[in-house]
């Protein structure tokens, strides 16, 4: 079973591997995202916001919705990690007091 599983692990790097290779180069001035998206950015944002700032505007305006999904997601797993937390220091002040109790009898 474990070559089974070292097997499917290997063809998943490879596979991820050869997907890269259709990748642009690291900050190459001509890539896709480069060439059509910032551009349009960069030169309708201030008009499109009214925001002078561009990354305020990308954030805010553009992708809010995302920053917004993101900032759920977060402040989701960040209430849940206080609840557990909350729970294990009940839980432990339980098992504390039950044990000076028998300690008693």
């Amino acid at each position: 079973m474990r070559w089974v599983n070292a097997f499917i692990i290997l063809l998943f790097v490879a596979l991820m591997l050869y997907a890269t290779v259709g990748l642009p180069d690291h900050a190459d001035p001509q890539a896709p995202a480069n060439v059509h998206v910032s551009p349009t950015y960069i030169e309708d944002s201030v008009a499109d916001t009214h925001t002078p700032n561009i990354v305020t505007a990308v954030l805010a305006d553009y992708r809010g919705y995302d920053t917004l999904g993101e900032t759920v997601v977060i402040f989701t797993a960040g209430l849940a990690c206080i609840l557990i937390l909350m729970k294990r220091k009940a839980n432990d002040k339980a098992t504390l007091s039950k044990h000076r109790h028998s300690d008693r009898m």
